[in-house]
């Protein structure tokens, strides 16, 4: 925002053109998009607006006391089951289920920011590979094809640094930036990859390896997963886009602002958005038009909430299918210890990918494809390599666990194989029917469990990544076990796309099948979760779903 300018600020009780819930990776696209196509815009953010200078290396208060997770007013507690058999409760300790950011920026703040595309193949995954029994695995109603014009305004408008790889789909224009330079971990997933016989590629990042749209280059600071970015490198909407929509002086991004409702007149348009404000006092916005966009656990509670005599099941909700199919992506880790020292604590997390294994392949005797990282992984920062970073078998206490330490701190390293998650109704997002929230929201309930295939996948990518390491020279390498997910980063499917309201949320253009001035878009509407790394294609969808909101609108269309 130009010091110089003063913020708009709209009455409440005025009609905007549009109110954004959520001003993350989609809803801040959906700001600077509509905004400086003429629309006046209101953002509803339940997290603060941070400054480049409020953000902290302070891995205590980030990573374990959730400075930037947790809700900045008041306790919003999530309980968890892995079936519906059972009673879900409230996690104790560790991070909470639904893992993200709250905040201008939403998620895209603390992100690592891995950035692949989704392939061709992707969209069309039952078309290829027929039914899986117990599973809702379909194809989307778009293509890559469709979707690859946005995919580069990501590239370009949000700030990606990369080079195509071999197993890249196929792309209009080149990156923007080459890619970030290559630390020790990518060197050795390098090293051991192509000892394999494997084609390891310069990993794509949403962090700037040379300035670019009046941003700089990233400093190496070595804070990037889980922490906000103070050099403005980090290719965040709250750097990238949220600026931008200020500065048409039509976009009010209104932080502390929860929602709880949104409302809904006779004829069943949604008519304002009901907050409750930084000091607890409810409010509402009027409305021609709502985009949730709070992600894929916030925005189907939020229309749960929002149920009424015309709506009973909740908003949105006549498929039934809201909250619905939830998939986070499944994961795998392994650690090596190398004799040289390593220094991961250094620069960005991720410089070196491998995507041989990206399709699935029947041989395999099970659904799946993913990717295989190298990082230092969360205990790049000190407390976190303390608390998780040693190998089980490492002394836990005396001279000689502070020996193991001090050496091991700087030869460390990680591998993770990100890979599907298939869509599963039995997983879901629904209304905790006791616990509430201070305020008296009922608390998010999440109900999860991986598919087999999901789990045979992870553990297939943790086998390579042993072979890596192996093939790299390690002299230690420990797995961590995969097993059921309990914490998910990735919120994906809750509300998904599709052609038949009978079967899906929202339309191809994310509009609610049952609401025409009710717009959806963020990673819930996905149909498959893709290999992983799904924020660049949440992303794209949004630059695609602005185009043709702001297309209804001028058209009388809302």
């Amino acid at each position: 925002m130009n010091e110089n300018k003063k913020p708009v600020t709209f009455d409440t009780r005025k009609e905007v053109d549009f109110v954004i819930i959520g001003s993350g990776a989609s809803g801040g696209i959906l700001a600077k998009e509509l905004s400086t196509t003429g629309f006046e815009v209101v953002v509803l953010e339940q997290g603060p607006y941070r400054t480049p200078g409020e953000f902290t290396h302070d891995d205590m208060k980030v990573l374990i006391l959730g400075e930037m997770t947790s809700h900045p007013g008041w306790s919003d507690p999530q309980t968890f089951r892995h079936s519906a058999t059972e009673t879900a409760t409230v996690r104790t300790s560790g991070p909470p289920p639904a893992l993200y950011a709250r905040g201008v920026g939403g998620s895209s703040v603390h992100f690592t920011g891995n950035y692949w595309r989704l392939h061709p193949s992707d969209f069309r995954e039952r078309s290829l590979f027929g039914e899986i029994s117990g599973t809702g695995f379909s194809d989307w109603t778009i293509s890559y094809q469709e979707l690859e014009p946005y995919y580069a305004r990501v590239d370009w408008d949000i700030g990606v640094s990369g080079t195509p790889g071999p197993f890249d789909p196929p792309r209009s224009r080149p990156y923007p930036v080459p890619p970030l330079p290559l630390k020790s971990s990518g060197a050795l997933l390098e090293l051991g990859a192509t000892k394999l016989g494997l084609h390891p590629q310069p990993a794509p990042m949403a962090i700037l390896s040379q300035p670019h749209n009046n941003r700089p280059a990233c400093v190496h600071c070595g804070f990037c997963m889980g922490f906000g970015c103070e050099a403005n490198a980090k290719s965040s909407t709250l750097t990238s886009m949220i600026p931008l929509a200020e500065a048409t002086g039509r976009c009010e991004i209104r932080p502390f602002s929860t929602v709880f409702r949104i409302e809904t007149n006779d004829a069943g348009r949604v008519t304002e958005v009901a907050y409750f404000d930084a000091q607890g006092q409810q409010q509402a916005q009027k409305a021609n038009a709502v985009i949730v966009a709070a992600n894929g656990g916030e925005t189907p509670r939020l229309l749960l909430m929002s149920e009424s005599a015309r709506f009973p099941n909740g908003l949105a909700n006549g498929s039934g299918l809201v909250g619905k199919y939830l998939m986070p992506n499944a994961h795998s880790r392994i650690n090596a210890i190398f004799d040289e020292p390593l220094n991961e604590y250094k620069s960005v997390q991720v410089t070196r990918i491998v995507h041989d294994f990206y399709e699935n392949d029947p041989a395999r005797g099970f659904y799946g494809g993913g990717g295989i990282d190298a990082r230092p992984f969360i205990q790049s920062s000190p407390v976190m390599y303390a608390l998780d970073g040693l190998p089980p078998d490492a002394p836990r206490w005396g001279k000689a666990h502070k020996d193991m330490l001090r050496y091991a701190f700087t030869r460390r390293m990680a591998v993770l194989g990100s890979c599907t998650s298939l869509a599963q109704e039995s997983n879901n997002i629904t209304l905790d029917p006791e616990l509430k929230d201070a305020v008296g929201r009922p608390a998010m309930r999440m109900t999860f469990s991986d598919h087999p295939d999901d789990l045979a996948m992870a553990s297939f990518l943790q086998d390579r990544a042993v072979e890596i390491m192996e093939a790299a020279g390690a002299n230690t390498i420990w797995r961590e076990p995969v097993k059921q997910t309990d914490v998910l980063a990735h919120l994906l499917g809750t509300c998904r796309m599709g052609n038949n309201p009978e079967s899906s949320v929202v339309d191809r253009y994310h509009r609610s099948h049952e609401v025409s001035n009710l717009f959806i878009c963020d990673g819930s509407s996905m149909v498959t979760s893709g290999r992983g790394q799904p924020t660049m294609t949440i992303q794209a969808l949004a630059f695609r779903a602005s185009e043709h909101i702001a297309k209804f609108a001028k058209g009388g269309e809302i």
